[in-house]
Formats: C-alpha cells, sequence, structure tokens
C-alpha cells in the first residue's frame, strides 16, 4: 500500500507508549485512525489530544483478551471508516518478574501474561482478518514482539520473552497463509528497538483482572530504565516510543516483514543463537 491518504488504521493498546505513536504517525499520513484501548480514561484523553491537533482519530474500547470484544472493534471500526488496511496487533503487558525465578511465577502470572501478549494477537488476527480478506484491497497486519524472546531470550523474564517468541512464530505463520491464500495482505513483525524501549508498560499492572491477581505486586522497579538495572542489562540507553512508530511506518512503506532496526549488538546475538543450534552446542550464560 503506498498512498494512505484515506484508509484506515487499527491500533490496539493505542492510548500510551508505541501504540499512541503508532496512532500519530498513521493518522499524520492521512489515515482515519481506529484507537483502541482497554483503559476508558486513558484513552479518552489521547483521542482528545490527537482531535484537538486535528488528527482523525477516534477511541474505541476494547479488550484484547476477549474474542467478542475484538469482534465488536472490527464492527465499530468498520461503522466509523469503512475497510480497515492495516491493523496493529500492538497491546500488550509486562510482569514484574525480573527478580524472580521461573519456578517462583505463579500461575496467575503466567496466564495473565500468555491472555494479552498471545491470544491478544490472536484474538485480532480473528477478528480482523476475514474481513480484509473480504473487501480485497491492499492491507497490512502488525504484530509488535520484541527482540527479548521474539530473537533472543532474556534469563530474567521468561513469562514476557516466551510470549514473544510465540508472537514471532504466528506471524511467521500468517505471513505464509496469506500467500497461499494469495491475498493482497501482508504479515509484518515489529521488534521496537533497537534499545528498550521508554514506555509505560510496566504500569500495565493496573490493568490487571482481579481474578489473574495473586495481591500484593512483587519487584520495586516501575520504570524501565529500572527494568534494565534489575535485569542487569549493560546496555542503559532507552529508545523513544516516537522512534519505533517512525520505523514501522517506514517497514510497511518498503514491504518490509521483519521490521528490525539495525543494531550490531542485536545482530551478533542472533548470529550466535542460530550458530548455536546449527553447531548443536549448549547455550551459555556468558553467550547473552
Amino acid at each position: 500500500m503506498d498512498d494512505f491518504k484515506g484508509k484506515t488504521a487499527v491500533v490496539t493498546g493505542g492510548a500510551s507508549g508505541v501504540g499512541r505513536c503508532l496512532c500519530e504517525v498513521f493518522a499524520k499520513a492521512g489515515m482515519n485512525v481506529v484507537m483502541a484501548d482497554i483503559e476508558q480514561s486513558a484513552l479518552e484523553a489521547a483521542a482528545a489530544e490527537m482531535r484537538e491537533a486535528g488528527l482523525s482519530v477516534t477511541g474505541v474500547q476494547a479488550d484484547v483478551t476477549d474474542p467478542d470484544s475484538m469482534a465488536a472493534l472490527a464492527l465499530r471500526s468498520k461503522e466509523l471508516y469503512g475497510n480497515v488496511h492495516i491493523l496493529c496487533n500492538n497491546a500488550g503487558v509486562g510482569i514484574k518478574e525480573a527478580q524472580r525465578r521461573i519456578w517462583d511465577l505463579t500461575p496467575n502470572d503466567w496466564s495473565w501474561g500468555y491472555s494479552v501478549n498471545v491470544m491478544g494477537i490472536a484474538n485480532g488476527i480473528r477478528a480482523f482478518v476475514p474481513m480484509m480478506l473480504e473487501h480485497g484491497e491492499a492491507g497490512h497486519i502488525v504484530n509488535t514482539s520484541s527482540g527479548n524472546g521474539g530473537l533472543t531470550s532474556m534469563p530474567t523474564t521468561p513469562i514476557y520473552a516466551s510470549t514473544k517468541a510465540a508472537v514471532t512464530s504466528i506471524t511467521e505463520v500468517l505471513n505464509y497463509q496469506l500467500q497461499m491464500e494469495g491475498a493482497k495482505l501482508q504479515a509484518h513483525i515489529l521488534f521496537p528497538g533497537p534499545h528498550v524501549v521508554n514506555t509505560n508498560i510496566l504500569n500495565s499492572m493496573r490493568n490487571r483482572p482481579a481474578e489473574l491477581s495473586d495481591g500484593e505486586e512483587v519487584g520495586a522497579y516501575t520504570s524501565m530504565a529500572d527494568l534494565v538495572k534489575a535485569s542487569g542489562i549493560k546496555d542503559m540507553q532507552l529508545t523513544e516510543p516516537e522512534e519505533v512508530a517512525e520505523d514501522c511506518l517506514q517497514g510497511i512503506k518498503n514491504k518490509q516483514f521483519w521490521i528490525l532496526p539495525a543494531s550490531e549488538k542485536n545482530d551478533k546475538k542472533v548470529r550466535d543463537r542460530t550458530e548455536s543450534i546449527l553447531s548443536r552446542s549448549n547455550p551459555m550464560l556468558g553467550d547473552l
């Protein structure tokens, strides 16, 4: 898709962080944007600010973990602006797991992480792709993964990393199946970076359902800078969400499946992992 003007984009997790910046870059490119988020107050405030700036944005409350809610979002998007041309399955949560071992994480921790980060992607695909195929116009499905898990895994975030590994696999399969259908749709996988992204994802704990809560939160860190320290990451530089959104827009324009910012460090990690697989050598902590 070369001309964005008058087309429609839907972004989940759109009220803050990378999602909000995605909404802004799409709207500035001339698109009508449906900003979807579970948090009504943040959604209304973000959408109002963009409309005041003259951008075509409408906020729609949606829960990516609920298939019915996502189906309703798809119908509402069509009612608002007609055919959907870009879907960004971007909503995600971070669990304060960096100071715990994998065997200390609870079933509720795993259930919440997977319900948003994995089933949120699956529910978005199920709700939107059939109608995008039906209208037959060129379009794009962008799934937000992470270099952590999506490419290589940090040892301090087993839930988050494994959910993002699943997102990579799901998106690769989606890409192949769209080709099998001969569709005008293209799948993309977005890896925000190349450094840890300066978002408020750790504050997503406030939206954790009561039935999946274990009471008092574990982990004192509240910012991404704190998480970097808790995880032992040596690279203290942060990437801003605005940079990620611009990378995404450019990746769509360039028809890139792998929307992955260049990084010598990350490229080395991927090469080392690939070589370990091919040589059947045991991965070592010192390789990270």
